[in-house]
């Protein structure tokens, strides 16, 4: 027969030795950023783009829509454009990101694709220009001869709000030759 004990005839509990719980849900992250390797600390839900403004204060990439709609946050990963507003910090463990601040040599000099944006002004308020940049470099290194056709279908990922886009398929069949220079 169970005998049930009424709340006050109960035993206390007895001291049971837990372990503490960890109160930090971040990881450590190693990847290398424009050619340094870098480490920072995020939590698994981090996204890229918030990782590299955040932790590694690169704030030339933007955050526009965080949907994948705008492409302002684009970077190179492992040399493929990426918007890094779809990829998680921990994703990119391990491996190669380029920001808007890594395309500019030691001495200040403009990568050939941000001095054509300068030179033909393909841009406005500039809100949009790195993430134009970055996916232009990309268009540029196609095996395809660049046309403003084909600009403009490689952009169509790259919102603009202030241009009609012309100055900036302009600019980027110019820095597409210079890089080929």
């Amino acid at each position: 027969m169970l005998r049930v004990r009424a709340p006050h005839q109960r035993r206390p509990p007895s001291p049971v030795r837990r372990k503490p719980v960890a109160t930090d849900p971040s990881a450590s992250i190693a990847l290398r950023v424009n050619g340094k390797d870098v480490e920072g600390r995020a939590e698994a839900r981090t996204l890229l783009v918030d990782f590299l403004r955040d932790t590694l204060r690169l704030t030339g990439t933007h955050i526009g829509c965080d949907t994948s709609q705008c492409g302002a946050c684009v970077v190179h990963l492992d040399g493929v454009a990426v918007k890094s507003c779809t990829v998680l910090a921990v994703q990119a463990a391990g491996r190669e990101v380029r920001t808007i601040e890594g395309l500019a040599d030691a001495d200040g000099s403009l990568h050939p694709m941000q001095e054509a944006f300068r030179q033909h002004h393909g841009l406005q308020c500039g809100f949009c220009t790195p993430g134009m940049v970055m996916t232009a470099i990309e268009l540029a290194q196609s095996a395809e001869p660049l046309t403003p056709e084909h600009v403009r279908e490689g952009l169509e990922g790259n919102i603009c709000r202030c241009t009609g886009y012309h100055n900036i398929v302009q600019a980027v069949l110019a820095g597409a030759a210079a890089m080929r220079q």
